[in-house]
């Protein structure tokens, strides 16, 4: 039988759909990517956001009509979307065959042998705070030379706007035994830079070992001598402590990159969200980490139009992201989700003063990156090659300073024959908006 994934959402979820394609495989499961010719139709699914949720839903009700008009005989629903409303689902969406939830993707090749065996529908919702798919097969659907580690599940922290806790559990991390294997494993099958997440990767192994131990997990992986970068994602900055930056700053293998969610500057909003910052701790840890680590590159993500986020937050947000001039910024409107005690606060925004707001940062951001980039030119960097440009004598790559999928490229002519996957050494000669121009050097 041939399976179709479509995997939404985050990269955690995408690590999931990895782990269920890869027990699907060794079930004897193939794979395609033509909806015409799937028997088995997966959507790894997220609802963290409104769209999110809306995207989830409108993928559902798009590959439902394969079940008419293709060979599709089992519709399945896996994720966050499932965890959360799978009694709204068996009631509202019949369609769907078969629901796995967050902690149940290792039953995934159970679940779809019992469907066709015994031709009912199936929900599948373990206890939110089990760990699932530790130790199972993956099929990797990045590149090959990149892939991400998973090292915890769930968060603690309960932000006021955020749903996880409740459909992904508590805090968990993954015992650094299995992480080690599994990135050893993925280095035999030619992965290059490992990319480390979690809902927050600062708290690893605070939950098993007593204490945090994301340094210690990093000088372990640093000593797989396949793995070329390791980079670093969603560390909450309150969490960020001086081993981790003393690690960082002396591994040659870690990438001097940060990705730090913030979500605001304004103490009252900060307060609100019960973040646990204020604009001076932010100040603060900003401060040390480009003092430690000259080079970082840090990347944040903001919200806009939170209740209650009055002009005078706003002005102090423009003003910090101004000061502080992120290498790289995301920003989204605030989406109120229903259980969560943001979605009851009084003074919610209107919508096109939330998109106002977003875009006046996004401005404000892509006038510091236009003006900070000339900086980089002139300078040589690593870069891993992403691909070949169709047509041109001409390369996609990655520097240290750039995750896949959310930041920038820098673009090499070059007569050589490179691989996707290699390193070359790169001057910088010119940019274009955010992206750099560069020619190879030897």
């Amino acid at each position: 039988m041939k399976v179709l994934f479509i995997s939404l959402g985050c990269d955690k979820n995408l690590v999931d759909s990895e782990h269920m394609s890869g027990i699907l495989a060794k079930a004897g499961y193939e794979f395609t990517d033509d909806e015409n010719k799937a028997d088995v139709i997966i959507i790894n699914s997220c609802c963290f956001i409104h769209d999110a949720k809306e995207e989830s839903i409108n993928t559902i009700f798009e590959m439902a009509r394969y079940k008419e008009e293709g060979k599709c005989k089992a519709l399945v629903l896996a994720g966050c979307l499932a965890q959360r409303y799978y009694e709204e689902i068996k009631e509202e969406i019949p369609e769907i065959d078969i629901c796995i939830g967050t902690t149940a993707i290792d039953s995934i090749a159970k679940a779809l042998n019992e469907f066709f065996t015994k031709e009912h529908n199936i929900q599948i919702i373990n206890d939110v705070d089990l760990l699932s798919g530790i130790n199972a097969p993956r099929n990797l659907s990045t590149m090959g030379s990149y892939a991400y580690l998973k090292i915890a599940e769930g968060c603690d922290k309960h932000c006021t706007y955020c749903i996880i806790p409740k459909i992904r559990g508590n805090y968990r991390s993954v015992e650094m035994e299995v992480l080690l294997k599994e990135a050893k494993e993925l280095a035999d099958r030619g992965v290059k830079e490992l990319i480390l997440v979690a809902q927050e990767t600062t708290m690893y192994g605070k939950d098993i070992y007593g204490k945090k131990s994301l340094h210690i997990l990093l000088k372990e992986l640093a000593k797989i001598e396949e793995i070329y970068w390791i980079r670093i994602l969603y560390c909450y900055p309150e969490e960020i402590y001086d081993e981790l930056i003393d690690t960082i700053a002396s591994e040659k293998k870690i990438c001097h990159y940060l990705d730090i969610p913030i979500q605001h500057a304004s103490d009252d909003i900060l307060k609100r969200m019960g973040r646990r910052t204020t604009n001076r701790e932010l100040r603060d840890i900003i401060a040390k980490l480009r003092e430690r680590i000259p080079d970082i590159v840090l990347r944040t993500t903001l919200i806009t139009g939170f209740p209650g986020e009055t002009e005078e937050d706003h002005e102090i947000l423009m003003d910090f992201v101004d000061e502080m001039e992120f290498e790289r910024l995301g920003v989204f409107t605030y989406s109120a989700e229903e259980n969560t005690p943001a979605a009851s606060m009084d003074n919610q925004i209107d919508e096109e003063v939330k998109i106002k707001r977003r875009n006046e940062i996004m401005e404000l951001q892509q006038d510091i990156v236009f003006d900070t980039s000339e900086k980089y030119v002139g300078k040589e960097y690593v870069a891993m090659i992403e691909g070949r440009i169709s047509g041109e004598n001409a390369y996609m790559g990655r520097t240290y300073m750039d995750g896949p999928g959310v930041d920038s490229n820098i673009f090499i002519t070059t007569d050589e024959e490179l691989m996707t996957g290699d390193f070359v050494k790169v001057k910088v000669t010119g940019t274009n908006d955010y992206d750099l121009i560069g020619e190879l050097s030897h």
